[in-house]
């Protein structure tokens, strides 16, 4: 299941916040390998820490988050994370799922909320 695109948006400098730090959990337990989510297009650096990006303070905070998963996943073997350059300080980024261990391993839901 293929939740992502690439796609080329060079006209809307604001980040492109669509899933929360839950939902890409999810995404991560559930996907098959290759399977590829873009969850955020923008400067994901400034966009989680600076007022320069135009977000919020929740908003920022709820970036971090997603941001914070993200690496966990990765962290954890579940998914490589990938940057596609979009424009110039704009990218897309997009984490690929790995296939998944044939340990026995718990749930990788229960690992990515368990790190957090």
């Amino acid at each position: 299941m293929t939740m992502g695109r690439f796609t080329h948006q060079t006209r809307n400098p604001q980040p492109d916040i669509s899933i929360c730090e839950i939902s890409f959990c999810a995404w991560v337990a559930q996907a098959a390998a290759n399977d590829v989510l873009v969850y955020h297009r923008g400067f994901l650096a400034v966009d989680k820490d600076t007022p320069l990006a135009g977000l919020s303070p929740e908003e920022q905070r709820a970036l971090r988050r997603l941001a914070d998963a993200a690496f966990r996943a990765a962290e954890q073997g579940l998914i490589h994370l990938v940057q596609q350059r979009l424009a110039t300080d704009r990218f897309a980024y997009l984490a690929i799922v790995r296939p998944k261990p044939r340990s026995g391993r718990s749930a990788t839901h229960v690992q990515l909320l368990s790190a957090a």
